[in-house]
């Protein structure tokens, strides 16, 4: 059996990171880590190809010579996922095809897919499998009720399917599962509300599989909130730490989890000794009452801007997702969120306006509330809405606007990486010649791209910000210098935004 995976290409947007890959010579930000564990979960004696489109095109002949094309994708990806079903369609190619998108479309896609294999590929998989071998393959597999997989069985991805060389991170699924209950997430509803884990040995085995690719570089700990359990994650650091030692360090690591790590000083530091620089938080926002009303408890009742440079002074890099258009926000949230988002130096601020994912309890009772306006809401930061805001949805639309571009405009940017600077603290971690090297690179790619081919105040604060970092704060120099990086995609990707938003009355749907 010849089967092709395919991964359909993202677009462009702040989550890309598109403009940054040309400092570090590389195709794409990840790899993609759920087909490449769905690869090791077919029969050994099938013949697997896997295509990434956000790697190159996808050859014609690659899609003749299968017998199967599997695509996953997420919601983000649907343009190009579409473009692959009409070119399958064209050559009457069979498809299978998962992923939140097809499970958020079932309806759509029912028609014109041949099997839809859905939820999580450790129970659906082998069941699909079982029924193609008989004969009797199914339409749609999903699985039962509050049915989620063992993690123990989760096999190590089929890393000899990609060039690691084109990905600027490779990654490791460490849990799936949430013990939160937000009422805009959808990842209770996906992976249910208790933190399912792999063993440290599978975590340790994981490693160990992505250093015998030859990887030396950043490793993305996948997980829905890494401190979920905190027992179990007191259990793994140690292990972590004492494998990177023994390996003279060749990774960094950065993950999500939630803003209470704060509370923890011991699991801060066993996070830092395991090598962890940077961590993902949703932020969401500073009205606690908008908080309170989407059950975004674990944020409430807390000087978040003192959390996030108690993190930063750790050794951690803060990098925030935060929302606007909640039920209690009014005009004057896109200044407060500015201030927020510039005093407590999040460099990485991630905003988007509220998008109602299908079925989860916002969506639900806004449902019941006759808010919804569409069935499907692509990306939360591409500016659309899919549903009727307490606030005017002009000034929601403009005030989101003007909030992008303000906070990253090279003056208000460049502010808040000084904010960063003044509370960062990097741990002393041993760095092979390797990394020096490769930051090295970076370094005089920013002066040709910043430096010398940048223009206006851009230009101007880049080397500003340089000369500062690298008198004052020599220890973090290479992580201002990142930043400046970042800021470029950010700006691109706010400019184009605030574009689309002066055309507000014919947002983007699909």
């Amino acid at each position: 059996m010849n089967i092709l995976l395919i991964f359909p290409k993202y677009p462009d947007s702040f989550w890309s990171f598109t403009h940054t890959l040309k400092y570090v010579s590389k195709k794409a930000v990840f790899p993609p880590i759920g087909l490449l564990t769905v690869a090791a979960l077919l029969p050994k004696d099938w013949s697997i190809r896997l295509a990434d489109l956000n790697i190159k095109e996808l050859p014609v002949r690659d899609t003749i010579d299968a017998d199967y094309v599997l695509i996953s994708a997420t919601n983000i990806q649907i343009e190009s996922t579409n473009e692959i079903l009409k070119e399958c369609h064209r050559l009457q190619k069979k498809v299978i095809a998962g992923g939140p998108l097809f499970a958020n479309k079932l309806d759509e896609y029912i028609n014109i897919v041949d099997h839809l294999v859905l939820d999580e590929g450790e129970v659906t998989i082998p069941r699909f499998l079982a029924d193609l071998a008989a004969g009797n393959a199914h339409k749609v597999y999903r699985a039962d009720k509050n049915e989620y997989a063992l993690l123990q069985n989760t096999p190590i991805p089929r890393w000899d399917l990609i060039n690691i060389k084109h990905y600027a991170s490779l990654m490791i699924q460490h849990s799936r599962g949430c013990p939160f209950g937000c009422e805009f997430c959808d990842v209770p509803l996906l992976f249910g509300n208790i933190p399912r884990i792999k063993s440290d040995e599978q975590i340790i085995r994981e490693l160990e599989a992505v250093y015998d690719t030859g990887w030396r570089g950043t490793v993305f700990i996948i997980a829905d909130n890494f401190v979920g359990n905190r027992k179990s994650a007191r259990s793994l650091l140690p292990k972590m730490a004492a494998w990177m030692k023994d390996r003279q360090y060749p990774f960094t690591f950065f993950t999500e989890l939630s803003i209470n790590l704060a509370d923890d000083d011991e699991i801060i530091q066993l996070i830092v000794n395991a090598g962890f620089d940077n961590v993902f938080i949703g932020l969401e926002t500073p009205n606690e009452e908008s908080l309170q009303t989407v059950a975004k408890n674990h944020n409430c009742h807390r000087d978040m801007v003192a959390a996030i440079k108690k993190l930063q002074a750790a050794g951690l890099q803060v990098c925030g997702g935060f929302i606007v258009g909640f039920d209690r926000d009014d005009e004057s949230i896109f200044a407060r969120q500015i201030k927020f988002i510039q005093e407590s130096g999040v460099v990485a601020a991630m905003i988007g306006i509220l998008n109602v994912m299908p079925n989860t309890r916002l969506w639900q009772r806004l449902a019941e509330e006759g808010r919804l306006l569409d069935k499907f809401q692509v990306d939360n930061t591409d500016g659309g809405i899919n549903y009727i805001p307490v606030m005017d949805k002009d000034a929601l639309a403009c005030g989101y606007r003007d909030m992008l571009t303000t906070l990253y405009s090279p003056r208000v940017f460049y502010q808040r990486v000084s904010e960063f600077l003044k509370s960062y603290h990097p741990a002393p971690i041993v760095r092979k010649e390797k990394h020096i090297l490769e930051n090295t690179k970076v370094l005089l790619k920013s002066i040709f791209y910043l430096g010398i081919l940048g223009n206006g105040a851009s230009q101007w604060f880049y080397w500003k910000m340089m000369i500062k970092s690298l008198i004052f704060y020599p220890r973090s120099f290479y992580a201002a210098i990142q930043f400046m990086i970042y800021g470029e995609h950010f700006r691109k990707v706010a400019n184009d935004m605030a574009v689309r938003e002066k055309e507000y009355g014919k947002p983007r749907r699909h």
